[in-house]
């Protein structure tokens, strides 16, 4: 993949690789351990005709993995890389997924968008970015969570975090140190700093989900309208 502006992937492209059978698609090995857990968890937190949003999508592969196992979901998926944008579209096509929308181009940064015109969705997924990228870009998901987001709506993030400012494994804490030698501005971040990023978005944590390989999810609500 592509850098992204600013000198940033929120994908590592090591962890892809390309389909002989149809070049445009990538795979990331990570995403065949990791999509039955993370969609375990997001069959239980949806509502069964939810409108979602994707931020850095990567290769496309969750996309079409979720979007096949809950019909009734709305999938939009997104991500600031153009091979990236070309891969999820030929995932779309290869398994034929209708309730997939075309991947847009955001960058999580910008101000805006070019979704506020828009209903409010029922949720934002970034599985694996925040990690790998700076943290200007999670600031700007839970600001974009905070802006796009019906109240009541969801933030789903999943990645490795660490808890009370230590790493939960010594594992995290060595992947940690390879990110930060990679990006100074990349690194595992704390439960504590993002969910205090996404208070000042009305966005609570309502959930901490423990997942394989040390991973955790995090499901941030927004907050509703006191009637």
């Amino acid at each position: 993949m592509g850098v992204q502006p600013g000198g940033f992937r929120f994908r590592l492209c090591e962890e892809c690789v390309w389909l002989s059978a149809m070049p445009e698609r990538l795979r990331s090995p990570a995403t065949a351990r990791n999509r039955q857990p993370i969609l375990t968890v997001l069959q239980r937190v949806l509502p069964s005709n939810a409108r979602v949003l994707e931020l850095a999508s990567g290769a496309g592969e969750h996309a079409a993995y979720f979007a096949a196992a809950m019909p009734g979901v709305t999938w939009q998926p997104s991500d600031p890389d153009a091979d990236a944008r070309a891969s999820i579209a030929a995932w779309i096509g290869a398994d034929a997924v209708a309730n997939v929308r075309p991947p847009l181009n955001i960058d999580v940064r910008a101000g805006l968008w070019g979704v506020e015109e828009q209903p409010p969705f029922d949720a934002l997924v970034a599985i694996n970015m925040i990690h790998i990228s700076p943290w200007e870009a999670t600031l700007g998901l839970v600001r974009g969570a905070g802006r796009l987001l019906r109240p009541g709506g969801l933030l789903f993030t999943y990645g490795p975090y660490k808890r009370d400012g230590r790493h939960t494994t010594p594992s995290n804490e060595s992947f940690d140190a390879s990110l930060r030698a990679r990006d100074p501005s990349w690194g595992v971040r704390d439960v504590a700093d993002v969910t205090r990023a996404a208070e000042h978005s009305a966005m609570q944590l309502r959930e901490i989900v423990e997942m394989p390989a040390n991973n955790l999810s995090l499901v941030f609500e927004k907050r509703r309208l006191v009637e």
